[in-house]
């Protein structure tokens, strides 16, 4: 066994001390009540915490408080006024069951002024849109919109470039999607 000059920590201190029997670790405060405390704040803490993200989602929610802001109202829109311009074509898909609709609108389309070969006739993807409606694919075509739905008589205009042909912007064309409102209920046999 090696034996080791004396150091400070050799010399104890008189029994009659005080901390005579708490030697190292054992002279830390009341652990137990340590503890205790902090259990508390961390109870106090997680409580204020909940709190805190309750309210916060209630208050953005609009449950109580302000809530989001309010959205101001757009102002109403002004539509174009209906022109007859037949220098646009004419896309007429048939959005239902029933064959034969497409080729009954074109030939209200060409007496209302266009000529046949700028007419053409196809099917939808869908077979039950539910109202027939004239679509346009930039904001300058609104006014021959309402011209063609007034031609075919009770069609809806919509703002829609989900007809439009790719990129080309430069392209005049109305797309008319007949909806199951023009159908008589009777269904073709053909599949």
């Amino acid at each position: 066994m090696q034996t080791h000059p004396t150091d400070r920590f050799d010399e104890l201190p008189p029994a009659s001390s005080r901390d005579a029997r708490r030697v190292g670790a054992h002279r830390a405060e009341q652990p137990r009540i340590r503890r205790g405390r902090v259990w508390l704040w961390a109870a106090i803490a997680t409580v204020v915490l909940v709190a805190v993200g309750i309210a916060g989602t209630l208050w953005a929610g609009g449950t109580f408080g302000p809530g989001p802001a309010a959205s101001t109202a757009a102002a109403p829109r002004e539509t174009a006024e209906p022109t007859l311009d037949t220098s646009y074509t004419v896309l007429i898909l048939n959005a239902t069951p029933q064959e034969g609709l497409g080729s009954t609108l074109s030939a209200d389309v060409v007496a209302a002024g266009w000529k046949a070969a700028d007419v053409s006739v196809g099917d939808a993807g869908e077979h039950d849109f539910a109202k027939t409606t004239v679509f346009y694919a930039r904001e300058d075509d609104e006014g021959p919109a309402r011209g063609l739905a007034e031609a075919i008589g009770n069609a809806e205009v919509e703002f829609s470039q989900a007809y439009q042909d790719g990129d080309d912007t430069t392209l005049r064309q109305l797309v008319i999607v007949i909806g199951m409102d023009r159908a008589d209920g009777t269904e073709s046999s053909t599949p």
